[in-house]
């Protein structure tokens, strides 16, 4: 009668244990579903900046970027990451050739920490202008500056050093960059002391060349699917690119 009293309770208990234990893994098992399916709702959305804005913040106007050249610039960057073609959407480059050559022309910046990474000299090609380049073209050996929107490419090291390949997006514009060989590279006339002795700095036959003290730097920066825009208030460019398209209906 005694070993009866006892494993009878002994049976209760183990009953009651593993029914608590069941119960208890089933409710857990349920709010994991819940929250697995609830994740995919916090998707991380980009910071929208205002051009104006992101300027005035950054200060440009300070550095001598202009204002009409940086908004083109970022117009021409959001129809080219639209479209896929950005790969490193972090960093913008522009060249602004409405500065003499004497002038730190060169903006390259990082959009995402809002930071202006690089302010530099940068050549034109000689057949564009002597001090401010005011003649452009896409044509073989025409030794001048192509205006517009470009995608670096990769790295190589050639005639002058390390370099960068350029890929002209604007068909008729710059989109015989790659066969004219306009490429990103530093040279040795690209200095101020230069563009103090006499009155401009040296000029390429078409590459935006930069200093030798921080080519480096600044082509490792903005290789491989970057934008770079190259400004000028020129009215041919204005009007034959497709890139920015003014809306008619705006006015």
């Amino acid at each position: 009668m005694k070993l009866k009293q006892v494993i009878k309770p002994l049976i209760f208990i183990i009953t009651i244990i593993l029914f608590v234990f069941l119960f208890t893994n089933f409710t857990n098992l349920t709010p994991a579903k819940s929250t697995a399916t609830a994740q995919p709702a916090t998707a991380v959305k980009t910071d929208s900046v205002q051009r104006e804005s992101l300027y005035d913040i950054m200060r440009l106007d300070t550095t001598g970027l202009s204002r009409d050249a940086f908004e083109n610039a970022m117009t021409g960057y959001e129809h080219l990451q639209e479209n896929g073609r950005i790969k490193n959407p972090d960093v913008l480059s522009i060249i602004d050739f409405s500065l003499p050559s004497t002038k730190k022309r060169l903006f390259v910046i990082d959009l995402k920490n809002k930071l202006l990474l690089f302010n530099t000299l940068v050549s034109h090609g000689r057949n564009s202008g002597k001090d401010i380049a005011n003649t452009f073209s896409n044509k073989m050996n025409s030794f001048k500056s192509s205006l517009g929107f470009y995608i670096t490419g990769d790295t190589y090291t050639g005639e002058h050093g390390y370099s960068l390949r350029l890929e002209g997006e604007e068909a008729g514009i710059n989109d015989n960059a790659l066969s004219r060989g306009i490429v990103m590279h530093s040279a040795d006339y690209v200095n101020d002391k230069l563009g103090k002795l006499q009155g401009y700095i040296g000029r390429s036959l078409g590459c935006p060349a930069i200093p030798e003290n921080v080519h480096r730097k600044v082509i490792s920066s903005i290789r491989n699917g970057t934008c770079l825009f190259l400004y000028s208030p020129d009215k041919y460019y204005s009007a034959h690119t497709k890139i920015l398209v003014k809306d008619s209906s705006a006015s």
